[in-house]
């Protein structure tokens, strides 16, 4: 049975169909979480998900190991999280629906890293949970039950930078960065997260709740290519840097780009989080530059 392949966003109608016609083709991820309390998002899981699906969390099963100077939120390991997807049941070329109930900002970061070890076949619920009970649809309780998938990590689909090239750009001024935490927080202020407050010098802001229409949905296409193109100008996607608080956020503008036909931009995975753990690093506070 041939099937679409949706490698951004897939409607809560299109999901249902697939689940109720096919649910072998397709495995979904929920990855809802709140940072302020990291147990939240296992614990609504648990009190309705949408059927069959995973729970993944951000700090457990979506990060690695923190050293205190590499991030709130450092990558995992390839291999680690190869193993970790696998053991959920995640097979080969197999369709991954990832979906949270926050707008899509920690679904972003499974599609995300889903990308990086080479798996195309991932879109983000559109909507998320909201959606789907929006459309009318079931939710369960029950935890999934879980079979060992044959995935392999593939050539990576999205590329990464670290700090040291961030640092050179402060010279060169090859790639743009754009900022994805919220107005007050890249200007600096009311900074609640993180011990230093403001932004990497030279970093425009695009916060990615910025991506979102009033029904929490992604803004169509269109809208969003204009709207990216306000704050990068002439420079080419493949020169932008994104990156947020820890490596998630950012995921979102990642996301966004990609709906919008801007492919390639590279991900700075540690962030502002790591980027002010190392004194010596130059930051600014304020508006846009």
């Amino acid at each position: 049975m041939a099937h679409t392949h949706y490698t951004t966003l897939i409607l809560a109608t299109n999901l249902a169909e697939r689940l109720k016609h096919d649910p072998q083709s397709v495995i979904v991820f929920d990855c809802s979480f709140d940072l302020a309390n990291p147990g939240a998002g296992e614990t609504a899981y648990a009190a309705g998900h949408i059927p069959g699906a995973h729970y993944l969390h951000l700090e457990r099963d979506l990060s690695g190991p923190k050293t205190g100077k590499n991030g709130r939120h450092p990558l995992p390991e390839r291999a680690t999280l190869v193993d970790t997807l696998a053991s959920h049941g995640l097979m080969q070329n197999q369709q991954v629906i990832v979906y949270d109930a926050q707008g899509g900002a920690f679904a972003a970061r499974l599609w995300w890293l889903l990308r990086w070890l080479g798996h195309d076949a991932v879109a983000v619920l559109d909507g998320g949970l909201q959606a789907w009970e929006a459309a009318g649809y079931a939710l369960e309780k029950a935890s999934s039950a879980r079979t060992k998938g044959d995935f392999e990590a593939a050539a990576p689909l999205a590329v990464t930078v670290d700090a040291p090239a961030l640092e050179r750009n402060l010279l060169t001024h090859d790639r743009l960065v754009v900022d994805a935490r919220s107005p007050d927080r890249y200007r600096g202020e009311n900074e609640t997260i993180d011990p230093v407050a403001g932004h990497i010098p030279g970093a425009v802001n695009r916060f990615f709740k910025d991506n979102l229409a009033a029904d929490g949905r992604l803004k169509p296409a269109h809208t969003l290519r204009d709207e990216f193109k306000a704050i990068i100008g002439a420079t080419q996607s493949e020169h932008i840097v994104l990156q947020c608080g820890s490596g998630v956020t950012a995921c979102h503008n990642a996301l966004a780009m990609e709906v919008a036909g801007l492919h390639g931009p590279a991900l700075y995975p540690g962030s502002w989080s790591e980027w002010c753990a190392e004194p010596s690093r130059p930051i600014t506070t304020g508006s846009n530059p």
